[in-house]
């Protein structure tokens, strides 16, 4: 089931899917509100009788440290990245405590550890918040079958980046981008997405059946360094 408040970006990896034979569905939601979560869990429900894997991965960030980050993209962050994940686990958790098993992956950051060459405040907070979060229901509900583990992705070319989300940090072009934040990292370049995502992968499956509660750092090595730009 493809979530996003995004429809077209939803069916976007739906035909990508669907290209490998795949079995998918898309939906439109708010995951900062509580009605779109419930509907979200009832839908999976009726669709498929059960849900095996949560896997929360949304973020918004705003440039910024505590003075100049306003009340509202305070406000706006932590709801749409961290009160998502609040209320996502809310509503999928009795069905599978219910059925027995479970696991919940949450997409954190590294910023959520390291300071960022530039301010990120309230994004910062919102992944921090999300390793606490997963935390708390990996072990309150590890004896019922269920497993939360978080993944903290590094420099990541993807095509957030490439739309242009930070180069107004930047003044140098999109190469130049490209090439200071490959160089920050101790491989000599960037992950992708499929970095995070086969990480999630085995998070999710029956090899790591005995993993819950961990924070799973996947950048590279870039968190051991004190590289900047």
């Amino acid at each position: 089931m493809l979530v996003d408040i995004n429809l077209e970006a939803a069916e976007e990896t739906k035909r990508l899917i669907d290209e490998e034979g795949g079995d998918s569905f898309t939906f439109k939601a708010d995951v900062s509100r509580s009605s779109d979560c419930q509907d979200i869990v009832e839908t999976c429900l009726r669709s498929y009788g059960r849900v095996d894997v949560l896997d929360n991965n949304v973020g918004i960030s705003v440039k910024g440290g505590i003075i100049e980050t306003s009340e509202e993209d305070w406000d706006r962050i932590i709801a749409v990245n961290l009160k998502s994940v609040f209320l996502t686990c809310k509503y999928v958790l009795p069905h599978m405590e219910k059925q027995g098993s479970g696991c919940i992956i949450n997409i954190s950051s590294i910023a959520a550890i390291r300071m960022q060459p530039i301010a990120l405040t309230a994004y910062a907070a919102s992944k921090a918040g999300m390793i606490a979060l997963t935390r708390e229901v990996a072990i309150q509900y590890a004896a019922k079958g269920i497993r939360a583990n978080v993944i903290l992705p590094g420099l990541m070319k993807t095509p957030r980046i490439a739309l242009g989300a930070f180069k107004e940090f930047h003044d140098a072009g999109a190469d130049e981008l490209w090439r200071k934040r490959d160089a920050m990292c101790p491989t000599g370049k960037q992950g992708d997405a499929w970095d995070t995502a086969y990480a999630a992968l085995f998070l999710a499956s029956n090899e790591a059946k005995y993993i819950t509660g961990t924070t799973l750092i996947v950048d590279g090595g870039i968190t051991g360094t004190m590289r900047g730009w």
